[in-house]
This record gives structure tokens, C-alpha cells and sequence, in this order.
């Protein structure tokens, strides 16, 4: 991109050229020239706004953690509304369908980010401990709905669910699960909590 250029939001370009990157070509072809290349800004673009590309890629991860909790507020307003398990299937489909399994690898494989990130106060492992919060949240709403069986263990379905789902979307090599698949995995794992 020329200099001089001015860029409407140079953050939200450099993030979506990077999931693309990510969806397209995984986690290996993640580089700052890259995601610049991708964006179509100089190199300089990411460097003026990021102190380095480990910044970059938390900023990144926090992004998609703040993604997340909107998609978790969207989620618990509907609780009472639709079929749980259909509900479930649907934000864990749209969840692990996305750049975030990747992420997740990026999160476990550079040190410097998860620093970044702990300092940000995000403890554990990113994304999924969101996701996990997330899929604990509704299921404690369709509670109060009457909808999830007051003596379910939250605490152990939310991880349960998310550990599920996560190993379904892992390999991206291949096509990503049917949401049969999904739905399963969600029916198998409430079948005894749903009212």
C-alpha cells in the first residue's frame, strides 16, 4: 500500500487478514510479513501499531476472547427460546469453526504470548476457558428456565462439551465435522439433564 494511504482501521485489517491466513493456510504460515502481505499495508502498518508480532498476536487472541463474550450474552438472552441442544450445536459449531482452533495452537506454542495474555488477567488456556465460561453461563440459564435439570453438574458438562467439540474441529486437515456430529456430542452429553 502506498505511503500517505490513510486506513479506516488498520487493527481490524491486520486481524482479518490474519484469520484468513490462519483458515486458509494454518498456523505455520503466520508471519508479520504475511499478515501484512495479506492486508495489502507495508510492513511498517503492523509494527506502528503492535510492539512486536508476539503483541500482535495477543492483541489477536483478546480480540477473538472479546468476540467471544458477545457471542456468549447473544447466547444467554436466548435461553428459553428454541431447543437447547440445537442452540449448543449452533454456537459450538460457529465457535470451533473458525480461526479459533488454530489460535489455540498458536497460544500453546509461543511463550511470549501466553505472557502477554496472562497479563491482559487471562488465566488458563485462552479461548477455551472463555468457551468453557460461555457454554456454563446458558446452561445455567436454561436452568433458571427449568429447561436444564436443577442437580446437573455445569461444571462438568460446560468443559465437557468444549473438550468435545474441540477434538471434533482439531485436525484441520480435513473437512471440518457435519453438525451431526456436533449435535451428537451435545444430545450424548445432556441426555440425562434435559427436561
Amino acid at each position: 500500500m502506498p505511503t500517505g494511504v490513510a486506513l479506516h482501521d488498520p487493527r481490524k485489517q491486520l486481524f482479518d487478514a490474519a484469520e484468513r491466513i490462519l483458515l486458509r493456510d494454518g498456523a505455520g504460515a503466520l508471519t508479520s510479513r504475511a499478515v501484512t502481505a495479506e492486508a495489502g499495508v507495508a510492513k511498517g502498518v503492523l509494527h506502528r501499531h503492535f510492539e512486536d508480532f508476539d503483541a500482535f498476536l495477543a492483541e489477536l487472541v483478546l480480540d477473538r476472547v472479546e468476540r467471544l463474550r458477545e457471542r456468549a450474552a447473544a447466547l444467554c438472552d436466548g435461553a428459553g427460546q428454541g431447543a437447547v441442544i440445537g442452540n449448543l450445536t449452533t454456537a459450538l459449531a460457529e465457535l470451533f469453526d473458525s480461526d479459533v482452533v488454530i489460535l489455540i495452537g498458536v497460544v500453546i506454542a509461543r511463550d511470549a504470548v501466553r505472557d502477554r495474555l496472562r497479563q491482559a488477567g487471562l488465566r488458563g488456556m485462552p479461548v477455551l476457558r472463555e468457551a468453557t465460561m460461555m457454554v456454563s453461563a446458558y446452561l445455567a440459564a436454561e436452568q433458571e428456565q427449568g429447561r436444564v435439570s436443577r442437580d446437573a453438574s455445569i461444571q462438568a458438562l460446560a468443559p465437557t462439551l468444549i473438550g468435545g467439540a474441540h477434538l471434533l474441529y482439531a485436525d484441520r486437515e480435513g473437512a471440518a465435522p457435519q453438525r451431526e456430529a456436533v449435535e451428537q456430542l451435545v444430545a450424548t452429553a445432556l441426555a440425562d439433564v434435559l427436561r
